[in-house]
């Protein structure tokens, strides 16, 4: 019995120590910068710090690359671009200071150069200096390759020597101005080992906002990804002024700031998993792997193939019966494949024959016509031959002007004692020629003229 409850007071005690133990764990990251803050208890502080090597991950930041920073949920990375000025850069060392934060600066050249003293106060109060160009040109993206190693060397050369040329004090972390990417100069400081950093979230400070908007965009970016690196400027007077209080709130809503330094011959990088470099590891069921990207092809000429003939399709082919036979394969047998049927054209509609009467013409008006057309033949033929006629009938007319005004010309009526023959009007049918009626007198005057056919 008593050594049955000795069992179960062991048993509670390894339960009760191993809570304590991993309430420690979880517990020192926030409560030991508090202490170890003097004059701020609830200091948000800097929970841990992470040690990366730039030859492993050249480019982080998921606002341009697929990585980013190994940080766990609910935390954050500072940094500040575009000092040292001394104007506000002072205010943020010393709001950072206060909040025992401790954050990546990224200094311009030409300000190094100027405020020396700035980039050292930096280094004295424990924060990580990288480079940011030597001029900050926002054509970084178009730059040969010349022009980039300038910039890039110039920096890093004006920071150090602010720094009296110690390089164990400046990091291999360059921020691209601008956030301008290219291949170039991404390429240029991947062959100089130096990491390249982009951003998760901005706060948009170099634009002009209020320091209330630059709060908003801060948290609510901040929030909606939950981890990541915040962009901000410490030349601005809006970043002045909104950083007391995105500190605040980044603390009351349980955020935890890491510090972030470069790995060196005496300092190890931190091990890591290569899931953790990602904003959104990837989990059993989704595919890490890819197919590849096709290349782009340089051809290198254009000469075009020949285009197949009807030959080249046929399955008699020899090579082929070889290898069937080789191969103990039945030879294909050709299908017989069916034969275009000729459409059936539709009847096509005819108009009906006319009727043998509708072309015969009556006795009387056929001799008639044959009259009328030897009148016009000899008229055609001999014009001369009625020229005595004419004489006489204009001697007549002379003698007798009113009655001639009144009477058809001979040449109407063809010199006949009859009625004048009228002819159809052009616009009429050549099958149907209208012919006057004649009285009886006239008709058997003409009817004693007629020569037989």
């Amino acid at each position: 019995m008593i050594a049955n409850v000795l069992v179960m007071i062991r048993k509670r005690s390894r339960t009760v120590i191993g809570a304590a133990l991993l309430g420690c764990c979880f517990m020192a990251p926030q409560a030991a910068p508090a202490a170890d803050c003097p004059g701020n208890p609830n200091a948000l502080g800097t929970s841990r710090t992470i040690v990366v090597d730039p030859r492993e991950h050249p480019r982080i930041g998921t606002m341009q690359y697929p990585e980013t920073l190994p940080l766990a949920d609910h935390e954050v990375v500072l940094t500040f671009d575009d000092g040292p000025l001394p104007k506000y850069s002072n205010q943020v060392l010393a709001i950072l200071a206060s909040q025992c934060v401790k954050a990546t600066f990224f200094t311009i050249g030409s300000q190094a150069r100027f405020n020396p003293e700035g980039v050292r106060k930096l280094i004295a109060a424990g924060h990580t200096v990288g480079t940011h160009s030597q001029n900050h040109p926002l054509t970084m993206n178009k730059m040969p390759l010349e022009k980039v190693r300038q910039e890039v060397d110039d920096g890093i050369a004006s920071t150090l020597a602010a720094l009296n040329g110690d390089k164990s004090k400046l990091a291999p972390f360059f921020r691209i101005p601008g956030l301008m990417r290219a291949e170039i100069p991404e390429a240029y400081l991947a062959s100089q080992g130096i990491q390249v950093w982009s951003a998760d979230f901005p706060a948009d400070d170099w634009r002009h906002i209020s320091p209330q908007r630059v709060y908003d965009l801060a948290i609510q970016r901040i929030e909606a990804k939950h981890k990541g690196i915040l962009l901000l400027h410490d030349i601005q007077p809006r970043t002045v002024a909104a950083l007391p209080r995105i500190l605040n709130t980044l603390r009351e809503r349980g955020y935890r700031i890491v510090h972030v330094v470069p790995a060196t011959a005496d300092r190890p990088a931190t091990p890591t998993q290569p899931q953790q470099w990602f904003m959104h590891p990837p989990t059993e069921t989704v595919a890490t792997t890819r197919w590849p990207r096709i290349p782009n092809f340089v051809f290198t000429a254009t000469r075009t193939l020949p285009a197949a003939v009807f030959a080249d399709l046929d399955w008699r082919d020899a090579d082929i019966l070889d290898h069937a036979q080789r191969a103990r394969v039945g030879v294909p047998v050709r299908t017989l494949w069916p034969q275009p049927q000729v459409a059936q054209l539709a009847p096509v509609s005819t108009l009906p024959i006319p009727a043998a009467d509708v072309f015969r013409v009556p006795e009387a008006l056929d001799l008639t016509l044959l009259a009328a057309n030897r009148r016009l033949t000899q008229r055609a033929a001999g014009p001369a031959a009625g020229a005595p006629r004419a004489q006489a009938i204009s001697a007549r007319q002379a003698r007798h002007p009113k009655q001639a005004a009144h009477q058809i010309p001979a040449a109407a009526h063809g010199g006949g004692h009859g009625a004048p023959l009228h002819v159809a009007p052009p616009g009429a049918s050549n099958a149907a020629v209208h012919v006057a009626k004649r009285s009886p007198r006239a008709e058997a005057s003409a009817a004693g003229k007629r020569v037989p056919d």
